[in-house]
């Protein structure tokens, strides 16, 4: 009798400036059959660490949104089952064996969704919104693809079933204020360019209330305050993000009218 044959594993990671992150992502994933890497241009070393790891294919492909990017990367995927990463995610030890067997298993589920520590420099950030977050990483690349209608925190259209794996990846997102800062006011923007193809128009009253909500909501409803000073920080740059949002939206909306009015006969 032949041994059962042994289901293969991609990783797939997109990054753009991402030294700092990327070392400890890599080495993380590195029992997978193939790693993947969809780099948009870094400047920082990132393509020149990724191009000298034997172990990595690093591909290059202009940044449009997120979407676009992990399609693209998706695409590049030889085997059916994928682990798709951000650059400043870590899978442990225990999360690898949990990926291992799930696979083996002989699953009827598509997609699985991975809770994540969210870690504030080298430190675990308990609540601040954080407790519950969760994301789609490992999923079938036959059964799943990405939607098209989010530029930002990209949606994964699954055909099947999914479960939740057990064990969490480790999100090393904060690295320091002026990088996570940086990282809400592009997220920022991006949301607002998607707002802007939806053509949801701009609106003083939502750029008051939104951030103001969205600080109390992680702040308070959601126990940042027990997060201390780290909760504080974390809160005020995640509604700063949505304050760039409407900045953004209100800057697109301008400058389509100016637009429209050189264009006028």
């Amino acid at each position: 009798m032949q041994p059962a044959t042994k289901n293969k594993l991609t990783a797939l990671i997109i990054t753009y400036n991402e030294m700092g992150y990327i070392e400890r992502c890599i080495d993380s994933v590195r029992f997978a059959d193939e790693i993947i890497v969809v780099d948009s241009y870094s400047t920082d070393g990132t393509y020149e660490f990724l191009i000298n790891d034997p172990e990595v294919s690093v591909f290059r492909h202009p940044f449009e949104n997120f979407t676009r990017q992990k399609t693209v990367a998706l695409q590049k995927a030889t085997h059916d089952w994928v682990l798709f990463l951000d650059a400043d995610e870590v899978v442990t030890p225990e999360l690898e064996q949990e990926i291992l067997k799930t696979m083996d298993s002989g699953t009827p589920h598509a997609a699985f969704w991975c809770y994540r520590k969210f870690m504030f420099k080298q430190a675990p950030l308990h609540f601040s919104g954080w407790q519950t977050d969760k994301n789609y990483r490992l999923f079938r690349k036959s059964s799943a693809s990405f939607s098209d209608c989010k530029l930002v925190h990209e949606t994964l259209e699954v055909c099947g079933s999914s479960a939740v794996l057990e064990h969490k990846l480790i999100h090393y997102c904060y690295k320091d204020y002026s990088d996570y800062r940086n990282k809400m006011l592009h997220y920022g923007r991006l949301k607002a360019k998607e707002d802007f193809y939806k053509e949801k128009g701009f609106s003083y009253l939502l750029m008051g209330i939104k951030p103001v909500w969205k600080f109390i909501h992680h702040y308070i409803l959601r126990l940042g305050f027990l997060d201390g000073k780290k909760g504080v920080t974390i809160c005020y740059l995640n509604a700063l993000g949505v304050l760039e949002r409407y900045r953004e939206l209100k800057r697109l909306e301008a400058k389509n009218k100016l637009t429209t009015y050189l264009v006028m006969p």
